[in-house]
């Protein structure tokens, strides 16, 4: 099987370099990352300005049809390759031929439930849509498992390239299709074309040239790993696509447009950038699941850095939403505006219950991941029934008063396994959390004072304003934080994980 590497595993002790790797590792993933999305941002805000909330609201609509199938596209079966001791060619071969089924069976299941979409939300060109849509599913086996193998040894470069790559092909078709009037068309065209680019070169980079295997005798232990996941990502779409999927039909497609680009907006960092670094996350805890003192001590440490860019991006970004929108997207979106002042509170609790989950997977326990998505699945969906009484503003409040119910859950569910008390989760989180209150209040303040100008200065002068009082705060109200931070900038070797350090008392 040429081209696949599969490592004899070394103890945490006898790899001096791992914190070195671990680092490496965030560096290619979450750097190219940034790179790949602010190309991909810039096509996106440039399609934006040239098409309708009319078709972002059909795509919504066509997105959750997609989005529930793709649960069952076998990423779990990925999952357990990274987090097994050991894993044997045959293994490899038994996923592969797992992935195909399963996705070549998807493809046509949403080819047949195409036809109800479309009468379900009384939209004829969603039928249309979702039939070209499922040509998405043939080519993830192909990226899945290539991924996988990389991911498992922390060489997250060729992916790293792989993925700026697919976003600047991705980037040219869609800026292509809305330049020459395709309308909706051009949120199908571009994602299609980012996938497939993907997938050709991850078999590339990997010289993944496998033949699959059907006979999954021995694959029990490997299957029931990527079941629970698959339970998980079942619940979890539920919870994330309910708002689409019941407001569709009460909501017209400009409404239901404006939320949906603002919950786009609003979810970038959560979605965006913690899923990268959870996927450097998974592997480096599943390396520390027999050190627990190490692998709390490294959680606490992911939290509090992470929550230190979480809080402030979103609290700025609900006091700023008018600014924001009117640069961002155009004169034409300033409605959603309100909806990105809700959706942003909410936003930092939503990444941080998404931060358990590489934690509680490494340790083996992905039945807390799926038991809290099973929540969120039954919490969701009646929160947003009850708030589209008031409309598509009734959905955004939704989110702010769901999300820390189901993130309280998660962690009642979580710290035993994780080894985590509730008074360290707060340490961690509170140096984020209070400077970023303090600095919302300053610039709501200024935005108030500030005389009438024009959008782009204004943002400008709150940005500038937000980022300094940012700085200045936490060198006032918690200096330590902010030093570890320059030090992980700067320094040219990552520090190793030192278990015993306790962390910063919760404030009283």
């Amino acid at each position: 099987m040429a081209g696949i590497l599969v490592n004899n595993e070394t103890s945490i002790a006898a790899d001096g370099n791992f914190g070195n790797r671990v680092r490496s590792a965030v560096f290619w993933r979450s750097g190219t990352q940034i790179l790949a999305q602010m190309i991909a941002w810039g096509s996106t805000l440039a399609v934006i300005r040239i098409l309708d909330p009319d078709d972002y609201g059909i795509f919504a609509m066509a997105q959750v049809v997609l989005i529930f199938l793709s649960f069952m596209n076998g990423y779990g079966l990925a999952s357990s390759i990274i987090q097994a001791e050991k894993v044997e060619p045959i293994r490899i071969r038994q996923a592969f031929g797992m992935l195909l089924l399963l996705n070549g069976g998807i493809a046509i299941l949403q080819v047949l439930l195409a036809p109800l979409a479309a009468e379900y939300y009384r939209q004829p060109i969603i039928e249309d849509l979702l039939k070209l849509q499922a040509l998405i599913y043939l080519a993830t086996p192909f990226m899945v498992l290539p991924e996988a193998l990389m991911t498992r040894n922390l060489e997250f470069k060729k992916p790293a390239i792989i993925n700026l790559i697919s976003a600047i092909v991705g980037a040219a078709v869609a800026l292509y299709f809305a330049i020459n009037g395709h309308g909706v068309w051009t949120l199908i065209y571009a994602p299609l074309s980012i996938f497939w680019t993907r997938a050709i070169c991850l078999v590339i980079a990997v010289k993944f040239f496998v033949w699959p295997s059907f006979n999954f005798k021995g694959a029990g232990a490997m299957f029931g790993f990527g079941a629970t996941l698959l339970a998980s990502h079942l619940f979890w779409t539920i919870q994330s696509q309910a708002d689409i999927f019941i407001a569709g039909r009460v909501l017209d497609p400009h409404e239901l447009g404006l939320y949906a680009e603002a919950l786009f907006l609003t979810t970038i960092f959560a979605a965006k950038f913690v899923p990268p670094l959870n996927e450097v996350a998974f592997p480096a805890y599943s390396r520390l699941q027999h050190d627990p003192k190490a692998l709390s001590w490294s959680f606490l440490k992911a939290v509090r850095l992470i929550m230190l860019i979480s809080c402030p991006l979103y609290l700025g970004m609900s006091v700023t939403a008018a600014p924001l929108v009117g640069t961002l997207f155009g004169p034409k979106w300033l409605e959603m505006a309100p909806f990105v002042s809700i959706l942003a509170l909410a936003m930092p609790v939503m990444t941080l219950q998404i931060l358990f989950a590489p934690a509680n997977n490494a340790v083996g326990k992905p039945q807390i991941t799926a038991r809290a998505s099973f929540v969120g699945a039954i919490l969701m969906p009646i929160t947003f029934i009850i708030g589209l009484q008031w409309g598509a503003i009734g959905l955004a409040w939704g989110w702010v008063i769901a999300f820390p119910l189901l993130t309280l859950f998660t962690f009642f569910q979580s710290y035993r396994h994780i080894g985590i008390g509730g008074r360290e989760l707060a340490a961690a989180i509170w140096p984020g959390l209070s400077t970023s209150i303090a600095m919302a209040a300053v610039v709501y303040l200024a935005d108030h004072l500030l005389p009438e100008m024009i959008v782009y200065a204004r943002l400008a002068i709150l940005v500038a304003i937000g980022g300094l009082a940012y700085v200045g705060l936490l060198w006032l109200m918690a200096k330590p934080t902010l030093m570890e931070v320059i030090q992980l900038i700067f320094r040219n070797k990552a520090p190793d994980p030192k278990p015993d350090e306790q962390p910063a008392a919760s404030p009283s």
